[in-house]
């Protein structure tokens, strides 16, 4: 009754699971197809690739129209006109097209608005010859919206990466909190069979009847063990149903007839003095992306330095009937422009060529940091699972023989060779020395987990 109890309110607010063999594969699939904090990080990898869409903007064709009409005094012209701009990719410049019709009479210093009844056609072209040749605010809005969306990708799969490993965690704690209660199970059940036996006996009179007292307490006491043990494991697969989730999301709590009989496989990756060029690891990979971010900023900061040299080329037709401008305007017309500015005092931009000369050196030291943590905690996990499987032997050896010890001492129990008390040590022994196995197998295995989230193996994360 206390069993029930205390597994039912542990599983209060969730489904249980249908009662198949839950794997790793599984867990690790759903988690990452559901789990919240990856579903989190790919809205911000969204909202990047949304203000990179944004940055393209600024290369978009621009429309405008402009209209103007005189409604009173001498004058009664009218103006019409329309412009389509391009602005260049690969140039600061642009390109641009434009239609332009009047009617009436206008004063001589607007003379330029005359337009033969057809109006006029013009196309022209501007480009940068020194400052926003190479880069200007608009590509360099790109670039580095651009470095935004692969910073929100790799902040994703650095959460990925941190979910699995939870998902992995939380699986292994159930895993041997079931194998557990297995081996409590298994030790109260040779109690509970010893002591039909020994009620036999009692009534032949071969025992006497302190002794059935005796192994009932001991009955007794390997329930409160397993009880507690199936706490312990109605806990476990609580927390493991944050990473196991239906098709909507939901979380399911794993049954445990839903419990595997072993641990997941996890295979070591290749290890070697080359292990740091062939870790793809996420924050490495974002501290390049960040060393780009900062060379468009020096890069912006530089075209500040250089001197504006602009080239304008426009052509105009204007077509149809001579209009009340006179016959001027028919001929065909090519114009060609140059701009020229240079700034005096550029504080600012040396200002931020020197800032980001500044970060660029900061995250080649971070980047460094970090290969240096790296190294160091991968040999530390891979010294943790080379002791990990000399331990998980010699657990399994000191299991076998306490088996043999405790079958052999029942054997002399039932022969009348042995006492009670013998026997239930070398059970007891026997069991001690079996959860000192899955512990050992326990540790392996979440040595070997961290191992693989910090080598980012992407195949065994389920990524």
């Amino acid at each position: 009754m206390i069993r029930v109890v205390a597994i039912a309110a542990l599983m209060v607010a969730a489904t249980p699971a249908a009662a198949q063999t839950l794997t790793l594969d599984e867990v690790l699939r759903s988690s990452a197809t559901h789990a919240p904090a990856i579903l989190e990080a790919i809205t911000r990898e969204r909202q990047a690739d949304g203000r990179r869409l944004t940055a393209e903007g600024a290369f978009d064709l621009l429309f405008e129209g402009d209209t103007q009409s005189r409604l009173l005094g001498y004058y009664d012209g009218t103006v019409a006109e329309a412009r389509a701009t391009r602005p260049l990719a690969n140039n600061g410049g642009a390109l641009y097209g434009g239609y332009r019709v009047s009617r009436g009479t206008f004063p001589v210093y607007e003379d330029k608005s005359f337009t033969n009844r057809l109006g006029e056609v013009k196309v022209g072209a501007v480009f940068s010859l020194m400052r926003d040749r190479l880069i200007d605010d608009r590509r360099g809005r790109l670039g580095l919206a651009g470095g935004d969306v692969q910073l929100a990708r790799l902040d994703r799969e650095m959460v990925a990466i941190g979910v699995q490993r939870r998902a992995i965690d939380a699986y292994q704690a159930w895993v041997v909190a079931g194998m557990r209660v297995r081996v409590y199970r298994d030790l109260l059940g040779l109690a509970t069979e010893r002591q039909a036996s020994i009620e036999r006996q009692i009534r032949l009179g071969a025992r006497p009847d302190i002794l059935g007292t005796e192994n009932r307490q001991n009955i007794v006491r390997r329930q409160t063990l397993l009880v507690r043990a199936e706490q312990e494991l109605a806990a476990a697969a609580n927390g493991l149903s944050f990473y196991v989730r239906d098709s909507s999301g939901e979380r399911l709590v794993p049954a445990p007839e839903r419990l595997p009989t072993s641990f997941p496989d996890l295979r070591l990756p290749p290890l070697g003095p080359d292990l740091a060029r062939r870790i793809e690891r996420p924050d490495l990979e974002a501290i390049l992306v960040r060393l780009d971010q900062v060379e468009v900023k020096r890069l912006l900061a530089e075209n500040e330095l250089r001197p504006r040299l602009d080239v304008k080329a426009e052509a105009a037709k204007d077509v149809g009937p001579i209009g009340l401008g006179g016959p001027n305007r028919t001929p065909a017309e090519g114009i060609v422009g140059v701009r020229f500015s240079l700034p005096l005092e550029r504080r600012s931009a040396r200002g931020k060529i020197a800032e980001a000369a500044a970060e660029a050196d900061g995250l080649r030291f971070r980047r460094k940091l970090i290969e240096d943590q790296i190294l160091v905690e991968v040999n530390g996990l891979a010294i943790q699972a080379t002791t990990a499987d000399r331990l998980v032997a010699l657990a399994a050896d000191e299991t076998a023989l306490a088996n043999r010890m405790a079958d052999a001492e029942r054997r002399r129990f039932q022969l009348g060779a042995s006492d009670f008390l013998v026997v239930n040590l070398r059970e007891e022994s026997a069991a001690d020395a079996r959860l000192r196995q899955l512990d050992a197998e326990y540790r392996r295995s979440v040595a070997r987990a961290e191992l693989i989230a910090a080598t980012v193996d992407r195949a065994q994360l389920g990524l």
